[in-house]
């Protein structure tokens, strides 16, 4: 692509400061030297790098035939600092190291010589690279100062690097922070060194070091910005953590926030692979929910909303990243479906944000134009926020106000002028945006939008005063037996005393009380739905989650209210599988049971997700299917979609399924204990 005239001045002036610098250009091909002048044109970052390293200017020719280079980074880097003695010499080789890398893929990126998977691939992987390999020099020097830290039985203790954010979902931009928390499997003491000290104050040391290693500015410049505010306590906790440490901390006292960061969670290097694996185990449950869980919607939503307020205070309207359609919103989108069915849906678990909405595609979770509206925009966004910042090297998402760089950042994007990118990147952000309304709502939700009556707030808010409750039963609602309801109330309160209920729980509780009962009041039979509904509730009310699904869907709600008013057996069976609540999400679903012919397909279907050799699972498979599938029959009966005799051929070849299935198992299980039967 021909440079425009504008542009042939920034690479002339760009191309004579590199010639004052350097008299030899032999090594470059005419090829090279065009593509020189264009990258030059538009970024600074290349163009002072080039001026201040004479071997990156004489091998740059030669990196630049490699269509790849990230899976040599750790050996050619692991061989540099293998012979640095002085810590001061391993700095200089970790700053050049990285500055030459990152010109061959700002070249790349500028040229549009590569897919954006792979830009991305090589700076997550020199990142990885950079941390790890530091950690294995800095660990030696350390171990020869205080020994090396084992456990109780003597055995070696490494620490693990968790890459957090972008960075540990390989999908890191140009000029990023880093984000990491560092951990340790086991607590105890040095050995090997004249005086002992604790695995804590070991890996703090080593934790700092690292941190001085890649983050401190010299004359070389600097590796990453590193970004510990993750970690557990944040700014106020330990630097390092044992397992059984950041265990506790998730289990008793992890936020939403935190759950949110930890699915992108990677530990730095292969060989620790192993390690992870037990921590990982650990915090899965914290991370990813058994059921679906809808607390991540309204979470999320307060996030957004505290971005929102930030970007409007500080005027950053034009950011690409926190602005309205940006890709922070993309990335809220697919963690709201790895946060909500994640746990059920293995697919959903991916660190990548483009595997993550493959998933989200297959599932069927979104339409198809919009997976693709959101794949387009994040794809589009992504390439252009890595040309802004590999510009000059800095950390922004912004887009400029000055003509100069304008011109560079849309000619970089292969658009004509600035007017036509622009004009593609707000109709990108539009259609990002608009899937993120559609999905998780705007920032502020309308109090007007669904109005609940003032009474049905009194009704809960009021417990504690019997006339008050009585007096809204009778004159408000016209209810019979008044006294009678009122003490059904009051009693629900008071057994509630006597549950765990955490301040998110009743927060939700406070927030949903009023909704179910105008839900309830609206419904001619209320008087079998009152003590049925409330049932239900005291059953799941130390589930914060079920209460945040009723709350976020009124369709969901209104279902419950339905069938539990209708069917006693209905809301003792959702009082002791509140699983099946997330049946209620779809009515459409709900009173459409499976076809007759499809029992036994659905339900191989279902057990397929799981391993063959967890019998356990596959049991407690097999019990909610025939439970989901029992309360789709029995609401499809309520509401008369079934006839009775239906009913009751529906119930048989679900009992045959079930029959069949666990049969297989049966034989699955003695097979592998005794072998197979022979004639």
């Amino acid at each position: 692509m021909q440079l425009p005239p504008e542009l042939q001045q920034d690479a002339d002036k760009a191309l004579a400061q590199l010639k004052d610098t350097y008299s030899d250009f032999s090594q470059w091909s005419q090829e090279r030297l065009t593509q020189l002048q264009q990258v030059t044109a538009m970024s600074k970052f290349v163009t002072e790098a080039l001026q201040q390293d004479q071997t990156l200017f004489e091998q740059l020719p030669v990196m630049l035939g490699e269509s790849s280079r990230e899976q040599a980074y750790r050996e050619r880097l692991a061989a540099l600092l293998a012979v640095c003695e002085q810590e001061v010499d391993g700095h200089r080789v970790l700053r050049r190291f990285r500055n030459r890398e990152m010109v061959y893929i700002a070249w790349r990126d500028f040229l549009n010589d590569w897919t954006l998977e792979e830009s991305l691939s090589h700076l997550s992987m020199l990142a990885e690279a950079m941390i790890f390999e530091t950690y294995q020099w800095q660990y030696q020097a350390c171990c020869k100062e205080w020994g090396t830290p084992c456990n109780a039985a003597g055995e070696a203790q490494p620490m693990l690097i968790i890459g957090m954010g972008k960075l540990g979902g390989g999908e890191l931009n140009f000029s990023s922070d880093i984000d990491l928390i560092f951990t340790y499997p086991e607590n105890g003491e040095t050995q090997g060194a004249r005086r002992s000290i604790a695995n804590a104050q070991f890996f703090t040391r080593l934790g700092q070091r690292i941190i001085k290693a890649l983050d401190q500015q010299t004359f070389d410049g600097f590796c990453y910005r590193v970004d510990m505010r993750l970690r557990p306590f944040g700014e106020s906790g330990p630097l390092v953590m044992s397992y059984a440490a950041l265990e506790d901390y998730y289990q008793e006292q992890g936020r939403d926030w935190e759950r949110y960061a930890m699915v992108k969670a990677r530990v730095m290097g292969r060989e620790m692979y192993p390690e992870y694996q037990e921590l990982r185990q650990m915090l899965r449950p914290f991370v990813f929910r058994r059921y679906i869980d809808f607390s991540a919607i309204q979470s999320l939503r307060r996030m957004k909303s505290m971005i929102s307020s930030e970007v409007r205070r500080r005027g950053l309207g034009n950011n690409i990243k926190l602005g309205a359609g940006g890709i922070r919103e993309v990335e809220f989108i697919a963690q709201v479906f790895q946060l909500i069915r994640g746990g059920r849906e293995p697919s959903l678990r991916g660190r990548g944000l483009l595997e993550t909405l493959d998933a989200i595609e297959t599932l069927k979770l979104l339409e198809l134009n919009e997976v693709n509206q959101l794949r387009d925009g994040y794809c589009f966004l992504r390439r252009q926020e890595n040309l802004l910042q590999a510009m000059a090297d800095k950390q922004t998402q912004t887009l400029p106000d000055n003509e100069s760089e304008q011109r560079k950042l849309a000619f970089a994007m292969g658009f004509d002028d600035w007017k036509s990118m622009l004009s593609a990147t707000e109709q990108h952000m539009l259609n990002v945006h608009s899937v993120f309304a559609n999905l998780i709502g705007e920032d502020e939700e309308d109090e007007d939008a669904n109005p609940i009556a003032k009474h049905f707030h009194e009704l809960w808010d009021m417990v504690g005063r019997a006339e008050v409750i009585e007096h809204i039963l009778q004159h408000d609602l016209n209810v019979e037996n008044a006294q009678d309801k009122c003490a059904t109330i009051q009693q629900f309160k008071a057994d509630l005393a006597k549950k765990t209920l955490g301040p998110r729980g009743r927060e939700v509780l406070n927030r949903l009380m009023p909704k179910v009962f105008s839900a309830i009041y609206s419904h001619k039979d209320a008087e079998f739905g009152l003590p049925r509904v409330l049932h239900v509730l005291h059953r799941i009310v130390t589930r914060t989650t079920y209460l945040e699904l009723l709350d976020e869907h009124p369709a969901a709600l209104t279902q419950l209210v339905r069938l539990c008013t209708a069917s006693p057996m209905i809301s003792e069976q959702l009082g002791r599988y509140p699983i099946l609540l997330d049946e209620l999400l779809d009515p459409a679903h709900l009173y459409n049971p499976v076809p007759l012919e499809s029992y036994k397909t659905e339900l191989r279907d279902y057990l397929a997700r799981i391993p063959e050799e967890d019998m356990e699972q596959q049991m407690e498979a097999l019990r909610q299917f025939k439970q989901t599938c029992i309360l789709r029959i029995a609401a499809a009966d309520i509401a008369g979609v079934l006839p009775v005799m239906k009913v009751s051929d529906h119930l048989t070849y679900l009992a045959e399924a079930i029959v069949e299935a666990g049969i297989n198992q049966a034989w699955q299980q003695m097979a592998a204990k005794y072998g197979e039967p022979h004639i």
